[in-house]
């Protein structure tokens, strides 16, 4: 039986286990109220988890959807960024699958198993490249807000006047400045 057949056969079992394992990353007071509550709105996180992990573990077997992969790794990558994760805790979830993966179908090294392994690796960058524009998206978000209160800080306290109109030929930006 080829390697897809085995992972389609094992695909509840496995799909469970890695939510499971997602769920585990969690502080303990989560992962209760992360694996009971089922309402989208009551707990959206876990039905987030929930979906896109099903349908990245599709993605992953089917092998040809790398937009759709990065889709789904995005969405969950986007909750993950936000909480008190590391980047290795963020993505850690990708290489679980391959411990999941050989526990379920036994510890083979056949070359579709080496051709998977080298799959989910690549998936595990694609995943990093996500986590990491994230980040970068959320500094440049907190940049702008600092420097949105510091303008208003300023011209609450006067300290910010508008430059008046400059001879032609001079820079007229209409900018404004600090004293």
């Amino acid at each position: 039986m080829s390697l897809k057949n085995l992972l389609s056969e094992k695909r509840s079992s496995i799909i469970k286990r890695w939510q499971d394992a997602i769920v585990s990353s969690y502080p303990k007071d989560s992962r209760g109220f992360l694996k009971r509550t089922k309402s989208q709105f009551a707990n959206p996180v876990g039905c987030i988890i929930t979906k896109e992990i099903e349908t990245l573990y599709d993605e992953v077997i089917k092998g040809d959807n790398a937009d759709k992969i990065s889709s789904c790794l995005d969405t969950i990558i986007r909750i993950r960024a936000v909480q008190d994760f590391t980047p290795s805790q963020a993505v850690a979830f990708v290489l679980q699958l391959k411990d999941i993966i050989r526990e379920e179908l036994g510890n083979n090294h056949s070359p579709d198993m080496d051709a998977f392994d080298k799959q989910v690796d690549e998936i595990l960058l694609m995943a990093f490249d996500v986590y990491s524009k994230c980040r970068q998206k959320i500094y440049e978000i907190r940049v702008r807000e600092v420097k949105n209160q510091v303008g208003k800080l300023l011209e609450r306290a006067n300290l910010i006047v508008e430059i008046p109109e400059q001879a032609p030929g001079l820079r007229d930006d209409n900018a404004k400045t600090s004293l």
